[in-house]
C-alpha cells in the first residue's frame, strides 16, 4: 500500500478504481459480430421482424440475423472503419468515404413515399456487389 493510500484510508476517505478506463478516455469501441453483414445507423427504434424489412433483407440475401444496429453517437466509437455496408435510416451523419452507405430518410416517410423507397432500392441494387441480390 502506497503513502498515499495509507493516508486516504486514515482519513476515511474509499478509493475507487475504475474497470473500464478507456470508455473515459474515448476508447471505447464497438465490436459488432463477425456474422454481421449490414450495419443500420439509426435514432428510431427498428422492429427487424417487420414485413417491410423482411422484404429489404431478402432482396439483399441477408437474414435479420445478420443486421446491427447503432445509433448515430455510437459510429464514433469504431476503432477501425467498418468494412461492411451501412444504412443511415432517417439521419444525415456523415461518414468516411470508405464506408459502403445506403441513405433513406425515417421508417414512417420512406413507408409512404414511392419515391423514397425506389431511391433505396437503386442504392441496393449499386451496391450489389456487397450483396447477393436477386431479380423481381
Amino acid at each position: 500500500m502506497s503513502r498515499k493510500d495509507r493516508m486516504l484510508s486514515q482519513l476515511g476517505i474509499r478509493q475507487w478504481v475504475l474497470r473500464k478506463p478507456a470508455v473515459l478516455k474515448g476508447e471505447h469501441s464497438v465490436q459488432l459480430p463477425d456474422t454481421t453483414r449490414l450495419l443500420i445507423i439509426t435514432e428510431e427504434t427498428i422492429d427487424l421482424n417487420n414485413g417491410f424489412f423482411s422484404d429489404i433483407f431478402s432482396s439483399m440475401g441477408i437474414d435479420k440475423s445478420e443486421i446491427y444496429c447503432i445509433t448515430p453517437n455510437d459510429v464514433s466509437m469504431f476503432t477501425e472503419v467498418a468494412h461492411l455496408p451501412c444504412w443511415l435510416l432517417g439521419t444525415d451523419i456523415i461518414l468516411p468515404a470508405e464506408y459502403t452507405s445506403l441513405r433513406s430518410p425515417s421508417l414512417h416517410q420512406l413507408y409512404f413515399d414511392a419515391d423514397a423507397k425506389r431511391s433505396l432500392w437503386k442504392q441496393i441494387y449499386q451496391y450489389e456487389d456487397y450483396f447477393t441480390v436477386r431479380p423481381s
